[in-house]
C-alpha cells in the first residue's frame, strides 16, 4: 500500500508551495522548483549521504536504478493502449519542430506534452481524467506532415488516426480508472490490463479460480492482462520474460543480475535471485516466496522495491501497476519507527475493534525512514511519502511487512514551502494557523509513520474471506482503515510515553489539517459537476464526512460561514477522537468480514458527492493564490565511472558512481525516451 498527501502532494499549509520557481542551489536543491504547468509543479529531491556510502552500496543502487528505469515503459502502456505512441509522435514533434517556439499553438502543445509525461499517459496521474489539447488539430497535423515529409515519422502511419483520436476526441476512451458506480467498470476505463472483456467476465473468470479455504491465496491478476479471444475464450497474457512486456523485463532481468553481486547479505542476494526468478516465470507464488524474503530482510541498508505492486490503476483491484523505488535507510530519523514496530502489539491490543479481528500476534512488523535514490513506473514523477508492503494479507499475518516514510521527498515539499495564503484563506483562526506551524510537521510525518508501520499491517480477515471481497472500493476501504488507524492513535497519550510528541494537544494540528483537507480543500483538485472518484481522495472524504454528521448532535465538527467564506470548525478534539475509533471499528468490521455491501454504502454515501456551492467557492479561492494542485520530481542523474573517472556500465571497471542534480524536466523525459524505451525499439 502506497501513503500519499494526496496521492503525492501535501495540501497543508507546511507544504504548498509558491508558484515562484526556486534557483537551483547546487548545495542544496532540495524542493527547488523545476517546472510549472497547469496544475503542475515539478521539485527537485536530494539524496544525503550518497557520497558517504561505500563503493559496494553506490554500484548496488547503480544497478538497481538502471533496472527501476528499465521499466518506464510497462507503466506507459498498463496506462492505456495508445500511450506509447502518442508519447513517441509527440515527442518527434517537439525535437523536430522548426517554428517558432512562442506561438501559442506550440506553447499549448509543450504544456501538452509536459502533462503527458507527467501523467506516464494521456490521462491525469491524479483524476486519470484524458488531458484536453490546447493546441488545434490543424497545426498537430501539419507537424506530423512535416515529419511524414522528413522521414522522421516514428509510428506506423496507418495508426495515425485512431492516435489523433486519442488526443482529440473527448469521448473516446476518456478516463484511465472509472469508478462511477452502476457502470461496467472494465468497459469504462481506458487502461490497458483487460481487452474485449466486460466486468462480470473479469469476476467470472478470476471467481472460478479462487479457492477461499486456501490460508495462502495468490494474488490472482496481479501480473496479467485479461483478454477474450474471438472464439470467446478467455486467456491471461502474463508479464514475463517470454511473454507480455517481454523486452523490458528481459532488460529488468539483466541489470538485477547486475546488481546481485553487490548484495549487502546473502539474504538480500536471495530476495535479487527470488524477484528474478518471478520475472522469469511469471508465477505468482514465486511472487510471494519473493514478498516472504523481502519482507524478513529488515538489516540490509539499501533496499528497493521493483514489479508490479499496487492496484489503484485498475478499476476492479487486482492488475499491479509496474513500478520501483531504490533506496536506503535513514538511520537518525528511523528512531521514531523503530519505537512504533518495538510497540506494535499494544497498538493491536488496545485498537478499538472488535477483539475477534485484532491479530493476537503481530509478528515481523519493521519500519524504517528511508531516502530514495529513484522513483520510477508509477511511484515517478507523483510519488508517495510512505509504503507498506507486501499487500497480501496472509503474508501480512504470518511473516509480516515492511514500512518506510521517504524522508528526503518530504523535506523537499517542506524546503519547498512558502508564505503563499493558504493559511489566511483557509484556517479558521489565528491560535489554529499557530498550531499549524508549530506542530503540523512531525504530526504530519507521524501520521504517516502510522498509517505504513501499524495502520496497513493491523487487524485480520475471519477464516475464508476473499482479500478482494470489497471488489472496486477495496482501495477506498483499505486506505480508510490505514488512516483512522493512524488518526487514533496520534492523540493516544502513548505518543507522549513513547518521546514520539512533546505536547499532549500537538496531535490536534493533524486532525485539524485532516479535516479541511477532507471537507473543504481537496475538491480543488475536482473538476466543476464531477464526482469524486480517486481512492485516496474518497477514502479522506469518507471519513471527515461521515464524523462531520455522526458528531453533529454534540456539535464536534462545523462548517461555519465567515465574511461569506467557509471554515472548518474543530470543537472537540477528543470527541472527534472518539469518532475516529467509533468508524475504525466498523471499517475493520467490513474488512474482516468481507461485507462488500456495507462498504459499498459507506463510500457511496460518504465519499462521492460533491457540494457545487462549496466546489465553486474553493475552486474561487484557490484561484487568487496560484497554488499548484500536485507536485511531482524530477530525478537525480547517476552515472557510473572507472578508475580514470569515465562513464562506464561494466560492473567489473565501475570504481564510483557520480550524482548529479541540474537535469531539467522535459531534457530528463527525452533522455528516458532514448535510452529505457524498449517496448518502442
Amino acid at each position: 500500500m502506497k501513503f500519499h498527501k494526496s496521492l503525492a502532494v501535501v495540501l497543508a499549509a507546511a507544504t504548498a508551495t509558491s508558484a515562484m520557481a526556486n534557483k537551483l542551489d547546487p548545495n542544496n536543491p532540495s524542493g527547488t522548483v523545476v517546472d510549472r504547468f497547469a496544475d503542475i509543479e515539478v521539485l527537485r529531491y536530494v539524496v544525503p549521504g550518497f557520497n558517504t556510502l561505500s563503493p559496494k552500496q553506490k554500484k548496488l543502487i547503480y544497478f538497481l536504478t538502471e533496472a527501476a528505469l528499465s521499466g518506464r515503459d510497462i507503466l506507459w502502456d498498463q496506462n492505456g493502449k495508445y500511450n506509447l505512441p502518442v508519447r513517441q509522435l509527440c515527442e518527434s514533434i517537439y525535437t523536430n519542430y522548426k517554428g517558432d517556439r512562442n506561438d501559442k499553438d506550440f506553447k499549448a502543445f509543450e504544456t501538452y506534452l509536459k502533462q503527458i509525461e507527467f501523467g506516464n499517459g494521456l490521462y491525469h496521474h491524479y483524476s486519470t481524467d484524458k488531458f484536453t489539447p490546447g493546441f488545434s488539430r490543424s497545426w498537430f497535423d501539419s507537424q506530423v506532415k512535416a515529419l511524414e515529409k522528413a522521414g522522421s515519422l516514428p509510428v506506423d502511419a496507418t495508426s495515425l488516426p485512431v492516435l489523433s483520436k486519442a488526443i482529440f476526441d473527448p469521448a473516446f476512451m476518456p478516463k484511465r480508472v472509472n469508478q462511477a458506480a452502476g457502470e461496467d467498470l472494465i468497459k469504462t476505463s481506458a487502461c490497458n490490463f483487460y481487452e474485449n472483456i466486460s466486468q462480470p467476465e473479469v469476476e467470472a473468470f478470476y471467481a472460478a479460480r479462487k479457492d477461499t479455504t486456501d490460508l495462502t491465496p495468490i494474488s490472482y491478476g496481479l501480473n496479467s492482462r485479461l483478454v477474450k479471444r474471438p472464439d470467446g475464450t478467455i486467456e491471461e497474457e502474463v508479464y514475463k520474460v517470454g511473454g507480455y512486456y517481454d523486452k523490458a523485463i528481459r532488460r529488468i532481468v539483466d541489470n538485477l543480475e547486475k546488481a546481485k553481486p553487490f548484495a549487502e547479505s546473502p539474504e538480500q542476494a536471495a530476495v535479487i535471485e527470488e524477484l528474478i526468478k518471478f520475472y522469469r516465470t511469471g508465477d505468482l507464488k514465486v511472487f510471494d516466496e519473493y514478498s516472504i524474503l523481502w519482507t524478513e530482510d529488515t538489516d540490509s541498508p539499501v533496499d528497493f522495491i521493483n514489479g508490479f505492486i499496487e492496484s489503484y490503476g485498475d478499476p476492479l483491484g487486482m492488475t499491479g501497476s509496474w513500478e520501483s523505488i531504490v533506496n536506503y535507510r535513514d538511520e537518525k530519523a528511523s528512531s521514531r519507527t523503530k519505537t512504533l514496530a518495538a510497540n506494535a502489539q499494544w497498538f493491536e491490543n488496545n485498537s478499538p475493534v472488535d477483539p475477534r479481528f485484532r491479530k493476537p500476534q503481530v509478528k515481523g512488523v519493521s519500519a524504517k525512514v528511508i531516502d530514495a535514490a529513484i522513483l520510477a513506473g508509477d511511484a515517478y514523477p507523483s510519488t508517495p511519502i510512505g509504503i507498506n508492503l507486501p499487500n497480501a494479507n496472509w503474508i501480512r499475518a504470518a511473516h509480516g511487512s515492511k514500512s518506510v516514510t521517504i524522508e528526503n521527498i518530504t523535506r523537499a515539499y517542506d524546503d519547498a514551502s512558502h508564505g503563499n495564503g493558504f493559511n489566511e484563506e483557509f484556517v479558521i483562526d489565528e491560535p489554529t494557523r499557530k498550531l499549524l506551524d508549530k506542530y503540523l510537521f512531525i504530526t504530519d510525518n507521524l501520521h504517516t509513520d502510522l498509517h505504513e508501520c501499524l495502520g496497513h499491517g493491523s487487524g485480520r480477515l475471519l477464516p475464508g474471506v476473499d482479500p478482494d471481497a470489497l471488489k472496486a472500493h477495496g482501495s477506498t476501504l483499505e486506505e480508510t482503515r490505514a488512516d483512522l488507524f493512524a488518526l487514533y492513535y496520534l492523540a493516544d497519550p502513548k505518543m507522549i510515553e513513547l518521546g514520539l510528541l512533546d505536547s499532549p494537544d500537538a496531535y490536534q494540528a493533524e486532525y485539524y489539517k485532516y479535516m479541511l483537507n477532507g471537507l473543504m480543500t481537496q475538491l480543488m483538485r475536482i473538476e466543476p459537476g464531477k464526482d469524486v472518484e480517486e481512492a485516496h481522495m474518497r477514502n479522506r472524504k469518507l471519513i471527515a464526512e461521515w464524523v462531520l454528521e455522526k458528531g453533529r448532535p454534540d456539535n464536534v465538527v462545523e462548517i461555519v460561514e465567515i465574511n461569506g467564506k467557509h471554515f472548518v470548525k474543530i470543537n472537540d478534539y477528543r470527541k472527534l477522537r472518539d469518532l475516529f475509533g467509533q468508524l475504525l471499528h466498523e471499517i475493520q468490521r467490513i474488512k474482516s468480514e468481507g461485507d462488500y455491501e456495507a462498504g459499498a454504502n459507506l463510500v457511496e454515501t460518504y465519499a462521492v458527492k460533491v457540494d457545487p456551492k462549496l466546489h465553486k467557492e474553493i475552486l474561487d479561492r484557490y484561484a487568487t493564490l496560484d497554488i499548484a494542485p500536485y507536485k511531482g520530481f524530477v530525478n537525480p542523474v547517476y552515472t557510473a565511472v572507472d578508475a580514470q573517472g569515465q562513464p562506464t556500465t561494466d560492473p567489473d571497471k565501475i570504481t564510483d558512481v557520480k550524482i548529479t542534480y541540474e537535469e531539467d524536466f522535459i531534457p530528463q523525459m527525452l533522455r528516458y525516451s532514448r535510452d529505457y524505451s524498449p517496448l518502442t525499439k
